[in-house]
């Protein structure tokens, strides 16, 4: 779809390559060169064909399926008509814009970067959400429970853009005297001679807490109903009058059986937040994927979008399953 998606749109990547410029031999070199040239349909299948671990290469430099093309060169099997069949690498091309730098690089520089900044918001509201939905259903009713749901209620209305924007501008501006924040920055900054980078873990802070206060609302909700839900059941009255006390109660049996909706929900949260922070990323200067997707689309960069496509997908293929082994672990009802 995404693939498709871009052909209809205007535009056309080659004359963005050269800036607009009215050059008709540079564009058709160009054409040919990414095989714009082609119909749409032929241009999928080599595109799937450069995905494939097992494809097809020409014999005929001419070709745009030529083997030259890849910069780990295929491992031969065997000749088919006027090319061979081959097993390499996935090759996921090279930028449309950033000409000659492959797209395997460009997500490598990006990704981890997003990784680190989702894993800094979700720690943030795993840790407070079970805290405070733990409060919230040992209080239930009172003005402290109140007052958490009041605070996962406003976290769950805050569009990203608007907590991003406002987060910034409040301690990134107005109070960056006593905060010492930036309101926008990278993981990784250049030293002032440009002798080298160092990591900048102050520039974390602000995106990490607005990209986490939605999946902190929906925790706290989910964490205080599921308890509240466990401490009905049959066992905690049983354990109770054993003797065990609360604490007790709470560390070993309730909380591991109140996980299963919490891992549902921030499993998603997290697959998300890897998927791209497109927002929270692009205000806050973040160097992640989110900010070379919107990058990508602007520049109608094909290869980089399909190659973020792919990460994304397979990230949440991963996390999906780690889920599944996680709900095995923490709750033995699922094992059997």
């Amino acid at each position: 779809m995404v693939f498709f998606l871009f052909n209809v749109l205007p535009g056309d990547p080659s004359r963005m390559m050269l800036d607009q410029r009215e050059d008709s031999e540079q564009l058709e070199l160009i054409r040919r060169k990414y095989g714009f040239n082609l119909p749409v349909s032929a241009q999928y299948l080599h595109y799937l064909n450069d995905l494939s671990p097992i494809s097809w290469h020409s014999e005929r430099p001419e070709d745009f399926s030529h083997s030259d093309r890849y910069q780990s060169k295929p491992h031969r099997l065997f000749s088919i008509g006027n090319g061979f069949l081959a097993w390499k690498s996935p090759y996921l091309r090279t930028s449309f814009r950033s000409q000659g730098k492959e797209v395997s690089q460009i997500l490598s520089e990006t990704f981890p970067n997003t990784l680190v900044l989702a894993t800094a918001a979700m720690s943030l509201a795993l840790i407070l959400g079970l805290s405070l939905g733990l409060l919230a259903a040992l209080f239930k009713g009172s003005a402290l429970d109140r007052l958490i749901s009041l605070v996962g209620t406003l976290g769950m209305s805050l569009p990203s853009f608007f907590s991003a924007i406002l987060m910034a501008w409040i301690f990134g501006f107005l109070l960056s005297e006593f905060t010492g924040l930036n309101m926008t920055g990278s993981l990784y900054e250049v030293d002032l001679y440009g002798e080298g980078r160092y990591i900048a873990w102050s520039n974390l802070i602000l995106p990490a807490l607005t990209l986490g206060i939605r999946p902190l609302a929906v925790i706290i909700q989910l964490s205080r109903s599921s308890i509240l839900e466990e401490m009905g059941q049959d066992y905690v009255r049983t354990a109770r009058a054993k003797g065990l006390s609360l604490p007790s109660i709470l560390r070993k049996h309730t909380l591991r059986n109140a996980l299963n909706p919490v891992i549902t929900a921030a499993s998603g949260w997290f697959a998300s937040m890897l998927a791209g922070a497109v927002f929270v990323e692009y205000i806050f200067g973040w160097n992640g994927l989110g900010k070379q997707i919107v990058d990508a689309l602007n520049q109608l960069d094909l290869p980089v979008v399909m190659g973020a496509v792919l990460l994304i997908a397979i990230t949440f293929v991963i996390i999906s399953i780690i889920v599944d082994l996680l709900y095995a672990w923490i709750d033995p009802r699922v094992r059997n």
